[in-house]
């Protein structure tokens, strides 16, 4: 614990010694090796020196609305360099569609605005996201050679292209006013605390918000650094080191591996996942709380789910809901028959699957989650009864521990680049598991295994218990506050082990 401390003030030092021009530049350019996250030290710089200046335009909102969008477009630049006119792009065009929709009453030309404006916004993710994977289809189809173009890929372009366009819908479909203020559309897409990696946020939500007056109530500020404290345990302290330590190891030479150590890599990894996107979620909730905004909850203990279909309704809420809204009821969603609910159900979970990244893996993670929810809706049908609903708790639990282990069979496709490796981990299970290794495995990865039984327990503890702890952290005084944050940071630095490991979600 001294050692790092000293290490803490070692770093305090050196920050001062090296504080020169040449240095400060480099540290705040674009470094495509270190993109902007939250749990890194040069963010909590920038952001303790943001919300000085943030809280003294408390009662300017002009001033403090231009400031914030000024803060989000550096902080994207920091995350993906000069591809940070594609957000001015995606937010000009939706605005003035968005507009242009509100000035006519012809509903034929209210639908070419809300295509012209889907097409913009998926045409951008299309060419930097997927040209390649439709290329390397095309090769394949033609059996020619494939010429991988050099297409960088902006971090959270999926993320903002989704939030942008939810806008546009819900105004064609009249379900909200458009903004008229270009500046306030501005702040409300590229918003940075969730702008790279979600919660995707609503406008029906997050706009009534903007010019409300700035408000942080002490309930706020204990809850936004619960939020804060737990994305940051999650993140660099659970995921990080089960991933560096264990579950990379696994996935990237299953064969050399028993099946025994093969399933706890898979159990890793639906933890480190989990853990490390909620942990951004979390950040982003917890850092918006303390700027007087409130976003939807992300993540609702997934693993506790009794089907699939409920595991979805906890597993990234903000993605499930718009593919709901704007995909599945688009498609026609239950108004058009048993069979093309099911085929509804496929395609919406085969375009979800897409849409975290271009690669035949997540169309099959995809396509076996489309299938458990279509199986899931016919049981459904047929009995009248939810899968684990109403049932005695043996019953329940059994159902939990089914849609878990299915959960973790999807995991292993979402992991794996290619099918080789996911049919090797399989093969490993089935037919090499080796239950005599437990012991060593135990042994050897004693650290990690008690990771991963702690992560496990924090994510099935009871949610009025969590609540209860919540609500007594936010009545501390703000002095606690600071001291956890400081135990937090120690705590980082005695299980770190590594550079600090980019959100797994910044891919997609």
């Amino acid at each position: 614990m001294t050692s790092a401390f000293n290490h803490i003030v070692a770093l305090f030092q050196s920050g001062w010694q090296q504080l020169n021009a040449k240095a400060l530049l480099s540290q705040l350019a674009y470094d495509p090796q270190s993109p902007m996250i939250f749990s890194s030290g040069v963010f909590m710089w920038l952001f303790v020196g943001f919300m000085t200046i943030y809280a003294l335009l408390q009662r300017r909102d002009t001033l403090r609305i231009l400031f914030v969008t000024a803060f989000s477009y550096y902080f994207y630049y920091k995350s993906s360099g000069l591809y940070f006119f594609l957000l001015a792009v995606v937010t000009l065009s939706d605005w003035l569609i968005a507009r242009r929709m509100s000035k006519t009453e012809s509903r034929t030309a209210r639908r070419w605005l809300v295509a012209l404006s889907v097409t913009i916004d998926l045409g951008l993710l299309a060419y930097f996201k997927y040209t390649n994977f439709l290329a390397e289809i095309f090769a394949n189809v033609t059996a020619t050679a494939l010429h991988r173009w050099d297409i960088f890929l902006p971090v959270g372009i999926s993320f903002f292209t989704f939030q942008s366009l939810s806008y546009t819908i819900d105004v064609y479909r009249r379900k909200i006013e458009p903004l008229r203020n270009p500046l306030d559309y501005a702040f409300y897409v590229s918003f940075f605390p969730q702008l790279v990696a979600g919660p995707i946020v609503r406008a029906a939500d997050f706009i009534p918000q903007i010019r409300r007056p700035l408000t942080v109530t002490r309930q706020m500020l204990g809850t936004g650094f619960w939020f804060i404290l737990c994305g940051l345990f999650k993140k660099a302290v659970i995921s990080d080191y089960i991933s560096v330590n264990f579950v990379e190891r696994i996935f990237a030479e299953p064969n050399l591996y028993t099946g025994v150590e093969n399933l706890f890599g898979v159990y890793g990894y639906a933890l480190q996942i989990y853990c490390d996107f909620s942990g951004y979620s979390d950040m982003a909730i917890g850092i918006a709380m303390l700027m007087g905004f409130r976003f939807n909850i992300n993540f609702n203990s997934p693993y506790r789910s009794a089907s699939v279909t409920e595991f979805w309704r906890r597993w990234h809420i903000s993605l499930s809901s718009w593919l709901r809204d704007y995909l599945y009821i688009s498609l026609g969603g239950n108004r058009k028959g048993r069979l093309r609910q099911y085929v509804n159900l496929m395609l919406t979970m085969l375009l979800g699957g897409l849409w975290h990244g271009a690669s035949w893996n997540f169309v099959v993670w995809g396509g076996l989650h489309g299938i458990a929810l279509a199986a899931h809706k016919m049981w459904m049908t047929v009995t009248g009864q939810r899968l684990g609903q109403r049932h005695a708790k043996p019953v329940q639990w059994l159902c939990m521990a089914l849609t878990f282990h299915f959960a973790c069979l999807c995991w292993i496709f979402f992991r794996n680049q290619q099918w080789s490796g996911s049919m090797a981990m399989i093969s490993q299970i089935c037919t090499n598991f080796h239950p005599e290794v437990f012991p060593q495995l135990i042994a050897g990865y004693w650290q990690v295994m008690a990771l991963m039984a702690l992560g496990y327990t924090l994510h099935f503890i009871p949610e009025t218990v969590e609540q209860r702890c919540k609500t007594a952290f936010a009545r501390l005084p703000i002095a606690t506050y600071v001291l956890a944050a400081v135990v937090m940071i120690v705590l980082i630095i005695q299980v770190k082990s590594s550079d600090i490991q980019p959100f797994i979600y910044f891919q997609f």
